[in-house]
């Protein structure tokens, strides 16, 4: 006879919650959040925009466009920590959680490099930093529980969001804005190799009700992000 999945006590047409993970493990992720919405993050690779690039002069309307824009892909760049690893978390899959882990190290560079940029322009990120992280946390943690095929699936269809996000906002950035060009083109690239590894990894491809409960979910968080 084969293996029957656990079910709650009483009730055996329900399978079992999975299994939550260990106290230490729940303190690491604490420290992880508070080290990502409070602490200044450091980049392991170079900003793109360097030393090199003009600054260049914007107008008063150019520079809060720009704003706006930095504090939209801010906010993706938490948002991304806190999705990979909570996905890394749920994960049993050695191989995966190192797939996790390594996107998130690529996306603490540009949530560094997005920062900077802020900081250049005199602006802050968005005061819902806390609430877009624990949004995105859950998701990646339930998408984990769900199997690792569903969580690169997740992780294809957000990168796949996210370059058409950026292509957008390539389009809109004031001609003499070099640097933040620079960072968004990076961005883009390691957005793209991350969705790619995912499909190669055997990532599922989401039913259409959930990619455009994503996007809908998407459109909200850089709306509000936008302004406050």
């Amino acid at each position: 006879m084969p293996n029957q999945p656990p079910r709650f006590p009483g009730f055996p047409g329900l399978p079992a919650l999975p299994k939550l993970p260990s106290v230490d493990a729940i303190i690491s992720e604490v420290d992880k959040a508070l080290k990502t919405l409070a602490a200044t993050p450091v980049a392991q690779r170079a900003n793109p925009a360097g030393q090199n690039l003009p600054a260049g002069q914007l107008s008063d309307a150019e520079k809060e466009q720009v704003i706006g824009l930095m504090r939209v892909n801010h906010v993706g760049e938490i948002c991304a920590q806190a999705l990979y690893q909570a996905q890394a978390l749920a994960s049993k899959d050695p191989e995966k959680k190192a797939l996790f882990d390594h996107a998130a190290k690529e996306e603490a560079d540009h949530l560094a490099w997005t920062q900077e940029r802020l900081d250049q322009l005199g602006a802050r990120p968005s005061l819902l930093n806390p609430f877009w992280y624990g949004g995105a946390f859950a998701l990646g943690f339930v998408a984990g529980t769900l199997g690792d095929k569903v969580s690169l699936g997740f992780m294809a269809e957000t990168e796949r969001q996210v370059e058409k996000h950026l292509n957008d906002h390539l389009g809109r950035l004031p001609a003499g804005d070099q640097q933040s060009r620079a960072i968004l083109e990076q961005m883009r690239q390691d957005e793209i190799e991350h969705g790619q590894t995912a499909i190669e990894q055997g990532a599922n491809n989401l039913p259409m009700p959930v990619k455009l409960a994503m996007t809908a979910m998407s459109k909200v968080m850089t709306t509000l992000a936008q302004k406050i």
